[in-house]
């Protein structure tokens, strides 16, 4: 009968309105952040969680992802690769009719560097009568960012799990502003592309050659240590993979050595590419296990954002792509922007990106926000993540693991979804980037994904 002669313990759950009426009377509370489940799932939810299969599924899955080892080993020419008459792109399956401006541009301008037309015309008309096949990057192994069009004669990286197998690739990054991977397709893009396809591909190759393979989960730990997180702030392992490579460069092409380690020098993304093959291998590690409940994949083709699970193979469920809200380059403003685009969520899929943003408080000059709200990104997304990753640790944290393993029960229990940032195209093809942010994926992919588990 102490309730009625203590002093009482207050706990308030949800609305903060009764919180704040009890502080104005000096009342000390515990408040509990509530959300009810996402409209739609309960019935899902309970049908899931009930499935015996899914704990130990779950286990088996974040153990191989946490447990896959990244290597660099080489680079491939995508003709290799791909099958005839094919080009690759971001995100989960488009039609041409679909496509949003910068996979349009980007498409346009794998046609003409092909040689597969002569013009801007003559290439969308091709594109719209079918005279190449497009598919997803996911499903040929493969990760590209923005619009992650992969065309015949592009060099690809070549990464390989060296604890369960796997390779994925990824094409070689350009750099910033205009290019083909924001949708622009001028004479400059193309020139660019051309010496990456003559010189920076053929060089990378030879070098890769005399290094032998290069640790990825070692150089993203270390990277992370120095204030990156591995999406849209990749300086530190930039100039860690630049480090690893340099003196290789100039045995293996002394005339051209020059210009090779002066363009990654300039690109301070050079290696967000072969991070985001690391994290590609990393989750197919954990793909296709039945009764897993982890999402293995998330991307975007500028117009639907798609996730994949684990128990669900390669079956995607989409919901419309989300206008990031950022930071603006010049004048450019919301209303140039396409909607999110790109498979370079494999990033905070694996555990980095929006999730490791605690790591990098400098990525908020990027991407908009304060220090704050990079830290409570980070923490957010551990209540719908089973994991924490063992080699990917954050200082400021303690050196806690990145949060790593989404759980679509999880994100449909807390109504939280995964934090990504992320770059911002320009809605008109052509445009290029026009800024960077932070997007909020579309809570009906993973409902959808859960619906689909409880059925199954």
């Amino acid at each position: 009968m102490s309730l009625l002669s203590g002093v009482p313990r207050v706990i308030t759950v949800g609305a903060g309105l009764l919180d704040e009426a009890l502080a104005a009377q000096a009342v000390p509370t515990t408040p509990v952040d509530w959300r009810p489940p996402l409209p739609g799932t309960a019935g899902a939810l309970a049908e899931v969680l009930s499935d015996p299969r899914r704990p130990a599924a779950n286990e088996l899955a974040v153990r191989r992802l946490t447990g896959a080892r990244p290597y660099l080993v080489g680079l491939r020419r995508a003709a290799e690769v791909l099958p005839a008459n094919t080009f690759l792109h971001a995100g989960p399956p488009i039609e041409w009719e679909r496509a949003s401006g910068p996979m349009r541009g980007a498409l346009i301008g794998a046609m003409l560097l092909e040689g597969r037309a002569v013009d801007e015309e003559e290439a969308a008309a091709a594109l719209a009568a079918g005279a190449v096949a497009l598919r997803p990057c996911h499903e040929h192994g493969a990760v590209g960012p923005m619009a992650g069009v992969v065309s015949p004669s592009m060099w690809l990286l070549e990464v390989r799990d060296e604890e369960h197998g796997g390779t994925a690739y990824c094409s070689l990054n350009e750099g910033l502003g205009k290019v083909l991977r924001y949708g622009a397709y001028g004479p400059e893009v193309l020139d660019r592309l051309r010496w990456m396809d003559e010189v920076l591909g053929p060089v990378l190759a030879a070098t890769l050659a005399r290094t032998g393979p290069v640790d990825l989960r070692s150089l993203i730990a270390q990277a992370l240590q120095m204030g990156d997180e591995l999406h849209n702030r990749n300086r530190a392992a930039t100039s860690l993979l630049l480090r690893e490579l340099a003196p290789a460069v100039v045995e293996a092409a002394p005339a051209q050595a020059a210009q090779v380690l002066r363009f990654i020098n300039g690109n301070d993304h050079f290696f967000l590419n072969a991070g985001m093959a690391a994290g590609k291998v990393s989750t197919d590690a954990a793909r296709d296990i039945p009764g897993s409940s982890l999402v293995v994949a998330m991307a975007r083709n500028g117009t639907d954002f798609g996730v994949q699970v684990s128990g669900l193979g390669g079956r995607w469920f989409t919901g419309p792509a989300g206008v990031p809200d950022g930071l603006y380059l010049g004048a450019y403003g919301p209303q140039d922007a396409n909607p999110d685009i790109g498979d370079s969520t494999i990033t905070e899929t694996s555990g980095l990106g929006g999730f490791a943003m605690a790591a990098a408080p400098a990525i908020v000059r990027f991407v908009g926000g304060e220090v704050a709200d990079a830290v409570r990104a980070t923490r957010s997304m551990y209540e719908i993540t089973l994991a924490e990753h063992p080699a990917y640790q954050i200082p400021g944290l303690g050196f806690r693991g990145t949060p790593v393993g989404i759980d679509v029960t999880l994100v449909a229990r807390t109504g939280i979804l995964p934090v990504v940032n992320t770059g911002i195209a320009g809605r008109v093809a052509g445009t290029g980037q026009v800024g960077a942010g932070l997007v909020e994926p579309p809570a009906q992919a993973f409902t959808s994904a859960l619906i689909a588990l409880a059925a199954e």
